[in-house]
């Protein structure tokens, strides 16, 4: 296998060399035609008297295919020369872009030896915890009882939720082992940060993804059978202070608490909707599983999503 590896090794090597080289000549050649007016206006010449040769090698008869080679040996006499004359009227300014071609690659690979980037490394090991591992090899975690309805009711909760009071929160219909993934990350919240979790949603059946859509993009971004909640795969939380449920991402107190899941998330193997670029949902976990949403797709343009009927709500974001 460490052969095999450094194989590879070479081959990469070898191909940035070769990249380098063809940077190298295609930067000189595009930096002489911007920075040079010389050089473009000599380039155009050459162009134009090509193509009027060319012309002309298709008309002349077969007599007179020796004069036009005369007159060309002729012609690239004069060019060499004329070539050797300007590099040595331009020689500052070229050393100058040579110079430059030749410090910006090697700077990069200055840079690329000093500091280590992220990317894939056969030879990395990541720090396992071994109490987190020995949970996900065997110990069957038990759901939290159900809280009271009316806590998912309340003025705070269905503005940063819509919908929220009819929104599943049966543990019993997630996939199983993102519901053993997800209740682990309820204990350790638990355990070593203080946080009560409590799940807002779970599994989301595909009328209710495709009336969440009715709300806008405000509210989500996908319909019917492309959230891995109409699988059993997503959930969203929140957490319980006082009894009442804390969702709010103005709350300084929440917001470390989604910072602690997301860390906790990433550990067991969860995908957390915070480390998303664009419409960061906090609250979200899901256990990404790309081969079932594609597989969703194909079978959801055969068959109509009945359809829901349309609840105002105030608009925020529920993926």
């Amino acid at each position: 296998m460490h052969a095999a590896c450094s194989l590879g090794a070479t081959g990469v090597n070898r191909n940035m060399v070769y990249g380098i080289v063809f940077y190298f000549l295609l930067m000189t050649a595009l930096l002489a035609w911007l920075l040079l007016p010389p050089v473009r206006s000599a380039a155009i010449a050459h162009a134009q008297r090509w193509r009027l040769r060319s012309r002309a090698a298709t008309l002349r008869a077969a007599a007179a295919v020796q004069t036009r080679a005369r007159r060309t040996r002729a012609g690239a006499g004069m060019s060499m020369r004329g070539l050797m004359d300007w590099l040595g009227r331009w020689r500052v300014p070229l050393a100058c872009a040579l110079a430059l071609l030749v410090l910006v690659p090697g700077l990069a690979l200055g840079v690329r030896s000093w500091w280590r980037f992220d990317g894939y490394d056969h030879t990395a090991t990541r720090a396992v915890d071994e109490h987190i591992a020995a949970l996900l090899r065997g110990e069957e975690l038990v759901a939290p009882p159900p809280l009271p309805p009316e806590l998912f009711s309340t003025p705070e909760v269905e503005m940063a939720r819509p919908l929220t009071r009819t929104a599943s929160r049966q543990w019993e219909l997630l996939e199983p082992e993102f519901r053993r993934r997800l209740l682990l990350v309820f204990r350790l919240l638990k355990e070593q940060h203080g946080y009560e979790a409590v799940l807002i949603e779970g599994y989301r059946s595909p009328q209710r993804q495709a009336e969440l859509a009715r709300l806008g993009p405000q509210v989500t971004q996908v319909g019917a059978y492309e959230s891995y909640h109409q699988f059993g795969l997503a959930a969203d939380v929140a957490f319980l202070r006082d009894g009442r449920i804390v969702i709010s991402e103005t709350d300084p107190w929440a917001m470390r608490g989604y910072e602690h899941t997301g860390t906790l998330a990433r550990s067991v193997g969860l995908t957390w909707g915070g480390d998303w670029r664009s419409l960061r949902d906090w609250g979200h976990l899901e256990l990404t599983r790309p081969d079932v949403l594609a597989a969703a797709r194909v079978a959801a343009s055969t068959r109509p999503v009945p359809a829901a009927p349309t609840t105002q709500s105030p608009p925020t974001r529920t993926p």
